[in-house]
Formats: C-alpha cells, structure tokens, sequence
C-alpha cells in the first residue's frame, strides 16, 4: 500500500502547475502523463490550449513584429535611398469611385500606408495633418460628423478584427461523438442487432442492440448540450473583455464611444494608460510617451511629437496626453493583423484542471484493470460452462457469439463509468457559471483560473480612493489667506469667497483650470461638465463655483509645457504665457501636500500679495493639512511661480496659493465586507498614495487598521533591509505614501516570504507590475486605465471593495462545488466497479445492462456536474479559512464519506444480488431491475448528501439552486420512464409500488448513513498550522491525492 501511494504521489506530480504564467515544460509534462487513456480526446481537452498551435501563432506574430521593426527603425535611413521610388509611387494608390462620390480625395490604402510606414515625406506631399484632415472631409477642431460615421465605415472601413468563426452545436455533437468508448459501443450494438435478428427475428432481435444505439445518441445530445451552453457563457465574457471606451471629439462636443465604433477621420484623446484604438497621426499634446513593445517588440518608449507625428493602433500610452487624428482602422492596421495570432491556442488551462486530469487518469488505469479482469471472469465462467456442455468448445452457435459480445460490451461500459472525463470538465462548467454569475454581481473575469485562484486568497492589498471609498469627491475644505474654511456649506463658501481679494481669486483660478489633467466640456444639451479623475475634477468644479460666485472668470493662456502627474514625484506641474503675469511664463505646481509645501517658499496672502513663508506660517499650513487628513479628507496643494524664460520646470522657490481638503465618504458596506474578510482568515491591508492621517483616519473607519497593527510610510518601508521586512510585514495594515514599486515589493514578499496567496487592486499604469506580479490582479473598471486592465486578472466594473469579497466567494464556491462533484463521482465509481466485478465472479453476469451503466455514466458526469458544480455559494463559506497554496483536493473528510457511502451501498446492493430473490420473492429480471432501481436512487439521494461534506443539514439552500433541483427531479422521472416505458429497451421489468417504495426507502437511507459519517471526527495529522492568520488548514486528505 505504501508502494502505491509512493508511486501515486509520484505521478501525480506531474500534474502540477502554477496558476499564473504556467511554463510551456510543465504544460506539455502533464499532458503527457494523461498519456492514451482518453475516451474522448477532443472533449476533454477542449479548454486547454494546443501548444503546437500556439508556438506557430507566436512564431506568426514574431514575424509581423519583426518587419514591423524593420520598417520603424531601418526604413527612414532606407527611404534616403529610395526617395525616387517613393514618389512615383504616390501614383499607385487609385480613388475608388465610393470616395469620391462621398467627398474624400485619398483612398484607404494610401492613409494605411502613410502611418504604418512612417511616411514624413508622403505626409508632407500632403500638406501634413491638417491636409490629411481635409482629404478625409473632417474638422480638426470638431470632428466627424455623427451622421457621417456610417459613410466612413462604408468608404474606410470599421475598426473590427478577424475573428474565428464561433463554433456551432453540430461542432459540440461532432466533438461528443468522438469517444471511442461510445463507438466501440456502437459496433457492438450493430453486430448485436445482426446476430439478434438472424437468431430471434424481428422485432425481438434488434431491442438490445437499438436500445444501446439510443442510449449512446441521448448521451451525445446532453453532453453537446452541455458543452454548447458552456461555450455560450464564455463567448459572452470575450465580448464583455473586449469592451473599452475611448474619448473623441464629434459634432463639436467630447463624448465616449467603443473602440469598434471609432472611424476614419475621428479626433480621439489620449492620456497616460489609454491603448491607442487604431492608426493615426498625431495633431496636438503634451509629454506624448507611447510604448509600441506590443507591436515591435522594442521595449524603448517612442517620444510623439510634431517631429514625429506617427502613431500604430495597439500601442499603449505611457506618459502625457495628446489629441490624434485616425488614419486606418480594423485589418489595415498592423495590430488588426496582430490580432489574428493573439488568440491562438486558447486559454491556459487552471491548476484544478490539470489536477483533476490526474485524478481521471489514475482512476481510469484502475477502471481499465477492472475492465479486463471482469472481461476475463466472465469469459472464463462462460468457456468453463461451455466445455461441460455436451459438444464442449467445439460447438459455437450465434447465441454463444452474442454472449461473448455482451461480455466485450459490458467491459468497455465498465470503462465508459470508470474512466471520470467529466472531472476536469466539471471545473470548466462551474467556472464559467461563477464567471457569468460574477458578471452580473459587476466583476469581469479576465483569466479563468484567476476565479479559482480567488478561493484561496489569503491577503488582499487594497487601494483606497475608489475602492474603499466611494470616489465621488468633492472640496470640503480650503486654506486660503491664512484660514481654513468649509465650503461645503453656502455659508463657508461665501466667507471664503469674501475674504480673498479679486486678485487672489484670478490667480487661484489660474492654477485651478490650467494646471489639471481634466477638462471643461460643454455637451450637447448645452450642459457643462467636467471629464478626468474624480480629484481633478473635485477642484475644477470648485473652481466653477468660484467664478459663478465672484464673477471672475480665469483668462486663457497658452500652454507651453506640461508635466502631467507623476506617481513617483507625485505632482504634476504647467508652464503657460500667464495673462496675469503680462504673458510671461507661469509655472503652477499641484500635488501631495507635504511634497508641494517643501519646494514652497512664499505665500499669497488674501490681498494677492506674496509674503515670506516663515517656519512659523509653514507650520500652521502643515497643521492645517495634518488636521484636513485626520478628518479623512485627502489634501492637494497649489502653488505658482513666474520665471524669467523658458519652460523649464524649477524645483523650489514657489508660492502657496491654496491647500484643497477633498472628501471622498466610505463606501456603504465596507466595513461589513472588510469584517467578512476577517472571519474568512484573509487580511485586508490598505496601500495608498495619500496622506498617512488620511489613510489611518478611513482604515480605523473601515475595520482595517486595528490596535495591534502599524501603518507605515513608503519611503520608510523602502529602507528596510529583508531581516526588518520579515519582522514588519505580518503587522503592515496600512502603507501612506506609497510608490508602485512599494506594492510590488510588498507583494512579492508576501508571496516568497510568507506563501500568501495575494489579491492586489490597481488602476494606473503604474500598477501593471503589482497587478501582474500577484495570484490574483484585480483593475477598478471606472478609474483603471487599459494599462491596468491588461494586466489584471479580474476587472471590478463598480469599483467597489465588496464586490472583491463576492470573487472571493465565488472562488471559494466553484473550488468546494468540485470537491463535491468529485466526492459524488467517486463514490459512483467505486461502487459500479465493484458491483460488477462481484456479480461477474460470483453469477457469472453483469447485474447492470450497458444501457443501464449508460445511464448511470450520464448521472455521474454530465447531470451530477450540472446539479453539484453549478451550486451558489452561501454566506457560510466565508467562515472558514482559505485553502493553503499545498492543501490536498481530496481531503479526508471526502475519503471517510466515500468509503462510507460505498461501503453502505456495496453492501446492500451485495445482500440484494445473493440473497435478493429469496428475501423479495422475485425472478431474475425483477430482481436485476430492482437492484438497477435501488443502485440509482442511492446516487439521487447521495447527490444530496454531497451538498455538504461536513454539515449533517444537507436541505439547507436546497430550493436555492434551481439547476440541482431540476437535475435531480429529472433524473427521479426519468428513472421511472426507464424502468417502466423502455423496459425493452433497458433491459427492465415492470416493478410494483412496494418495490418502488423500497427502492426510495434504501436510497434515502443514505441521508441517514451521511449524517452518521460526520459526526465521525476526522484527525489532522498534518500538526499544528503554521499560518500566520492564525487559522488551522481544513483537514487534508491522503498524501496520495
């Protein structure tokens, strides 16, 4: 026994993968461990990628990113030579008639060619952007017409991708009818009806062998079924992936729209994280960094300017804002042809996937065995019997043949219900159904195995502004002048207002307005509104306030630098021809209090005049945003300084214009979800970039921060060695002040450390490594860029913490739905084995016909996965500890109600095969039947013992689940139609309403012999946890498994 759990534990190594970022060595191990003992090879690997595909795409999309390399970087020395060429080319690009008639004068391929191609000198020819703007009928200060976007698409095309075709049903029952097992079957039930009609005639002959024939065709339609419906869920969710809004200009008026609805001709705008949505060149911006690795391969960021006007859809935006105008859309772009390969080869398949594809391969060896040794009884009993027969094994007659057929048949149904496929499909089932559940509850789900990963989240690190709170700001209060004031109240707004003079107004307007990422748009309806993040937009909107109340309004001025904001430096900065400062340069300076109060050296005090910031002044200002945080309000301050020339940028010597107190309340809930994460055993730890008062005043608001834990500063945290960071991380509850390098340094601690499994939240760019370094990367859906999107794992639409608890919930479902879908299949299996192979030795026969084991198989997988895999989960679940990175999936809880529902079963079915006829008073058929009968509602009423694996109430939730409901009331009727309808068919008899009623009466006493099983304690002989949640691991199961 030793020697088989050694060599299992050995196997089953095999079938160990990461769940992020598998390599291509480990995925390639485990599928060949599966080795040939597969009934269904199209099936079950259905959601696992090809890797020889997948390796062919990537081999493909090295290819286009390598002449796409070529053309960016060899081609502008090459066009020095070939300059000649180029302009006769110019020629080659014909007007097609459509265009003209629709008032464009460049074709499609000629736009295409210029920006892919990095064309200046075609650019040029024609006139640059605003001649390109012309060509293509648009206003670069308004846009396309909405009404034109039709014709555009029409003369241009539509920003859409080949795609593959999407699957049809007939695909799924081709791939269902690809089991060897169930073909083997079928030749057997064609050889069936030919020996049956020569030997009994017709009709009688042809029962089996059709009755077999429609067997195999209903499992082949419910598994196709199955299948088509999961397919369906996952369709839907690509297309949910695939939805990102970009910003363009249209009929005059800044809107959002899809990426698939951008046209030719559309002025779209771009800021830090954006993918840029299709090609095009660049009209206007400021610090314009773009990243095209995506595309070339090249990971050095390209500067976009009016030097260098170029810019490839695909491409992520890395730094600065810009406006551009769209050139090429859809397949004329190198990313649409990109896009061709990216999909290729599918998903990486999870690590309960490829665990459970361990599990079938073991139990299907141990099938097969029983296959061939009750293959080998049976043939034995019957050649033993034939040569005591008079003409011995001479003699053959077409009744001996069918015997020997049936005896082949029954072993390969054996191995049909031996061989679990439905193991690792189970788990594809439950996730897509947690996926689509998750969708409605407003998480998107990126990575299947992020979901499952999600169960065993152990630590989550968690942003605040947006997350926790609601991210609806508003300016609570301001120090101006000397004094704070509430202007959240009409009364501290008009005492501000009046304490400040008209000159201190327009200055404050000054840097309010122009030095923001945001903007002041006027839609369509005449109303105004203001686009960019919830801070930025907190203070314009004071600023709007400002000039309706004083009647003030701020004074245009041209930009002539921008700094947009900086996550490291964490300011942003503007140099703009100040009409304050007679058109001198001005530059206005924004960002983290105490950063800004630093480089200040002066203040403007109430009458716009500049004064000395003595220590004394810089300290009540520093008391004045010490006490604005400790109310939980997040601080930003404003300064100036004129310069004599240039636009560069200097690092002190400003002025304090104003310090902002913006309130962003706490979102209803959290508190509630943060105490459920810690009666879950996961640590919820805040990371944020604001002001440590502020975090410490809305972590003690939401139960994160408690007594016994720190909060802690980035730049203190950054100087620990590792010795300190091992002592100081376990109490870490809240980091202020903290770059995107601090949350990946946490992360990866915790993870090599102290084997967390990390949730980590993030929107900006920034945050991409975080996101991609953690177990599980969850990007806000509101503030998020793409950047943050793409790296991310799951995406919470709403961005709201308590949403994040329900993925957690869910993970944990589909993780203890499959431990219960696997406790009810085993259970199965070891029983219809065992009783076969019993009956074979003992009678000489098999007790259940192959259309009865058909059925049985049908049960187990396909329904027993519908009704177990799909269940919700309950507030329950969140009241036990996660599940360690090296817990064991079969635990010994699952192994004790096992062994003890089979050895309930076996037992009775055993009384029932020996001594049945006797204690019944029945025949043969009556008493095959009855057992047929009684061995099925053991499994309908097991099926209900398996919602619970520990709790004796198994009704709890029942009408909860509609699915398992209907699964089980199903399978009850259509046991009765089998047994009382098709009896021809199935090899049944009529049965009366006693043996009706002792069948449901034995069957349900299987709740009975589940309630006893657990009330038998299961010792953990793993010792004591060395978690350092505190928790105890749920028990685990034999090392084997």
């Amino acid at each position: 026994m030793a020697y088989l759990r050694k060599k299992s534990m050995e196997f089953l190594k095999s079938f160990e993968v990461p769940a992020k970022n598998p390599s291509e060595e480990a995925q390639r191990r485990w599928r060949e461990a599966v080795g040939t003992l597969v009934k269904n090879r199209r099936r079950r690997f259905r959601m696992v990628p090809d890797l020889d595909k997948r390796s062919q795409a990537e081999i493909e999309r090295r290819k286009t990113q390598e002449k796409l390399r070529v053309a960016l970087f060899v081609q502008k020395a090459a066009l020095q030579f070939i300059d000649a060429a180029r302009r006769t080319e110019q020629h080659t690009y014909p007007l097609p008639e459509i265009a003209r008639r629709c008032g464009y004068s460049i074709s499609a391929e000629e736009l295409a060619t210029i920006v892919r191609r990095h064309d200046s000198k075609g650019l040029r020819l024609h006139s640059g952007v605003e001649g390109i703007a012309r060509k293509v009928s648009v206003s670069l200060t308004d846009g396309v017409k909405s009404d034109d976007t039709g014709v555009r698409e029409e003369v241009y095309g539509a920003n859409h991708y080949t795609e593959k075709p999407s699957r049809t049903f007939w695909m799924y029952l081709w791939d269902a009818s690809q089991d060897m097992t169930l073909m083997l079957l079928a030749f057997c039930a064609v050889i069936s009806v030919a020996i049956g009609l020569a030997t009994e005639g017709w009709p009688s002959g042809m029962y089996d062998g059709v009755g077999i024939m429609l067997t195999i065709f209903l499992v082949i339609m419910i598994t196709a079924a199955s299948d088509y419906k999961q397919s369906l869920q996952f369709r839907d969710l690509d297309k949910e992936k695939k939805k990102i809004d970009v910003q363009v200009t249209r009929d005059g008026y800044r809107q959002k729209v899809s990426i698939y609805d951008i046209v030719v001709g559309d002025i779209v705008h771009l800021s830090i994280g954006d993918q840029v949505p299709a090609d095009g060149l660049f009209i206007d911006g400021y610090s314009f960094v773009v990243d095209e690795s995506s595309l070339s391969g090249e990971s050095e960021p390209v500067h976009v300017s009016t030097a260098n006007r170029f810019l490839l859809g695909g491409t992520k935006v890395q730094d600065g804002s810009a406006r551009m105008l769209v050139t090429a859309v859809g397949m004329r772009t190198e990313w649409g042809n990109l896009m061709e390969t990216l999909s290729q080869g599918g998903e990486d398949e999870t690590p309960l996937q490829v665990k459970l594809n361990g599990v079938a391969t073991i139990i299907g060896k141990i099938g097969l065995a029983f296959a061939v040794l009750t293959f080998a009884v049976l043939m034995a009993r019957f050649l033993l019997g034939k040569a005591n027969a008079p003409g011995g094994l001479l003699r053959w007659r077409m009744e001996d043949a069918l015997s020997v057929l049936n005896f082949f048949a029954v072993a390969v149904t054996i191995i049909v219900v031996a061989v679990p496929e439905g193991l690792p499909l189970a788990v594809t089932l439950s996730l897509a159904f947690a996926m689509k559940k998750l969708m409605q509850e407003r998480a998107l789900v990126r990575h299947l195995s992020a979901c499952e990963t999600m169960g065993s989240a152990s630590c989550i690190c968690t942003d605040k502004t947006g997350t926790l709170t609601t991210n609806h700001m508003v300016v609570e209060k301001v120090w101006a002048s000397g004094a704070a004031q509430t202007v959240s109240t009409a009364k501290g707004f008009d005492q501000l207002a009046t304490s400040v003079s008209a000159t201190f107004s327009k200055v404050l307007l000054e840097g309010v307005f122009h030095c923001s990422g945001s903007e002041v748009v006027r839609a369509k309806d005449d109303k105004i509104t203001v686009m960019g993040t919830p801070t930025e937009t907190a203070i314009l909107e004071f600023g709007l306030a400002v000039e309706k109340r004083t009647n003030i309004e701020h004074a245009g001025a041209q930009k002539l630098k921008v700094e947009p904001f900086n996550s490291v430096k964490k300011t942003m900065a503007v140099v703009v021809a100040s009409p304050n400062a007679a058109g001198s340069p001005r530059v206005f300076l924004k960002g983290a209090s105490e950063v800004v109060l630093r480089q200040c050296s002066l203040v403007l005090d109430g009458s716009g005049n500049v004064e000395k910031l003595t220590e004394a002044k810089a300290k009540r200002v520093s008391s004045a945003i010490d006490a604005f945080a400790c109310e939980a309000l997040r601080t930003l301050c404003l300064a100036y300084q004129d310069v004599d020339g240039g636009s560069d940028i200097p690092s002190d010597g400003y002025t304090l214009i104003a310090v902002f107190g913006i309130k962003d309340p706490l979102r209803p809930g959290v508190r509630e979800a943060v105490k459920t994460c810690h009666a879950a055993g996961i640590n919820v730890r805040m990371v944020t970039g604001d002001n440590i008062n502020t975090a410490k005043a809305i972590a003690r608001e939401c139960g994160i921060l408690t007594d016994d834990g720190i909060a802690i500063e980035g730049p203190e945290f950054r100087q620990k060695d590792p010795d300190e960071m091992r002592e100081l991380i376990p109490k870490i509850q809240v980091m202020a002040r903290s770059l995107p390098l601090d949350k990946h340094t946490l992360v990866t601690n915790l993870r090599t450390m102290f084997d967390e499994v990390v949730a980590v939240t993030g929107d900006g760019t920034n945050d991409a490594p975080a996101l991609h370094e953690a177990d599980i990367g969850l990007a806000m859906g509101i503030a998020g860029t793409e950047v943050a999107k793409e790296n991310a794992d799951v995406i919470i639409m709403d961005d709201n913490f308590s949403t994040i608890i329900n993925v957690a919930k869910w993970g944990r479902s589909v993780y203890i739905n499959i431990q219960k879908f696997v406790q009810f299949q085993l259970t199965v299996n070891v029983v219809a084995l065992m009783v076969n192979f019993i009956s074979a030795s003992f009678t000489g026969s098999a007790p259940l016909t192959i259309v009865q084991l058909l059925w049985v198989n049908l049960i187990m997988d396909t329904l027993g996965a519908l009704a177990l895999a799909t269940e919700p989960p309950n507030d329950a679940m969140m009241q036990r500890p996660p599940v360690g990175r090296g817990d064991n999936f079969i635990t010994k809880v699952m192994w004790r109600n096992i062994i003890g529902q089979s050895i309930y079963q076996l037992v009775v079915l055993g009384i029932l095969l020996l001594r049945g006829k006797n204690l019944l008073q029945m025949d043969d058929d009556q008493l095959n039947t009855f057992v047929f009968n009684t061995f099925v509602f053991c499994q309908v009423f097991n099926e209900v013992n398996s919602r619970e694996m520990e709790k004796i109430n198994v009704f709890s939730g029942i009408f909860g689940s509609w699915i398992f409901s209907a699964v089980a009331g199903a399978t009850a009727a259509f046991q009765v139609i089998i047994v009382e309808l098709l009896g021809t068919f199935a090899g049944t008899v009529h049965l009366s309403g006693r043996l009706w009623l002792a069948s449901v009466v034995i069957g349900s006493v299987s709740l009975v012999i589940g309630a006893i099983l657990k009330c038998i304690p299961v010792d953990s002989s793993s010792g004591p946890s060395d978690r350092r949640d505190g928790y105890q691991p749920i028990p685990t199961g034999p090392n084997a498994v």
